[in-house]
């Protein structure tokens, strides 16, 4: 009898040493968790940044640049920001049937339907982006940037840029926000706010490795200044707090544009916390 009260006092005090404390409750394998009273009282971690992200479609000859958007996410991430996605609710200037690089003859689609894509349908109309409600905006590349969010791809230095685009980028310059632009995007900065300083790599073909190199003679051209930039580093318009990368504009491997996109969002991110 003595030895069964012994087992049975050992047990009780194991118990009672696993027990939730107040304002926890029991998890299924012995763990504790916070009581719903006590999680509603406790303090969200606020978020590094609040980053508007602005896409162009879906697809790198008609839209976005999907693994750049991608890979802006996930470095955005990461570093904690909260990130809100918009597009400008009008038609694609032509659809392009990616396993051709012909244009589909006949076939319409919308750059916000289609940006909802890699949203993953969590978006919102450009025109209801406000530079008030962010900390910062990032542009992703690809030729929707060139064709749906501007003329460039048409009309080059003479482009016009949609209505909206403009807005956020002179409400952000304005607003001393930080502006994020990659691959071909930059030309809007250069179009738009003219004295920047911003890169799309290199100035010279160099055998197929930088096959856009051409682009920054048109930078020059709009009254912005470019600066040579390597694909894995990004360059930091401070004045402005603009912050450029290449990406695509170079033929190289993705996780040097992976490298590159995350310099840029990591300056991004220190200029939102100054």
């Amino acid at each position: 009898m003595a030895a069964l009260r012994a087992l049975v006092a050992s047990r009780l005090a194991v118990t009672a040493a696993f027990a939730p404390r107040p304002g926890l409750c029991a998890l299924p394998f012995g763990g504790a968790a916070q009581s719903p009273r006590a999680a509603f009282h406790a303090s969200a971690p606020r978020p590094v940044a609040r980053v508007a992200v602005v896409l162009s479609g879906c697809g790198v000859y008609d839209g976005t640049e999907l693994h750049e958007a991608s890979s802006i996410l996930v470095h955005l991430s990461r570093a904690g920001a909260e990130v809100q996605i918009f597009a400008p609710d009008i038609p694609q200037m032509h659809v392009i049937d990616h396993t051709k690089g012909q244009p589909s003859e006949g076939e319409t689609r919308n750059v916000l339907t289609e940006s909802a894509r890699i949203a993953r349908g969590k978006i919102t109309d450009l025109a209801k982006l406000s530079a008030a409600n962010h900390d910062a905006a990032v542009f992703p590349g690809g030729f929707g940037a060139a064709k749906n969010l501007s003329t460039f791809a048409v009309d080059g230095g003479d482009c016009k840029v949609n209505k909206d685009v403009e807005r956020v980028l002179k409400e952000f310059h304005q607003a001393g926000k930080p502006i994020g632009l990659c691959c071909i995007a930059p030309v809007l900065a250069a179009k738009v706010l003219r004295s920047v300083e911003v890169t799309v790599g290199h100035e010279q073909e160099e055998g197929g490795r930088w096959p856009h190199a051409g682009t920054a003679q048109v930078i020059k051209a709009l009254g912005a200044k470019h600066c040579v930039t390597g694909v894995t580093e990004a360059h930091v318009d401070r004045k402005n707090k603009v912050v450029t990368t290449p990406a695509f504009m170079c033929d190289t491997a993705f996780h040097h544009i992976h490298d590159g996109l995350g310099a840029m969002v990591s300056k991004v991110l220190e200029l939102a916390s100054k």
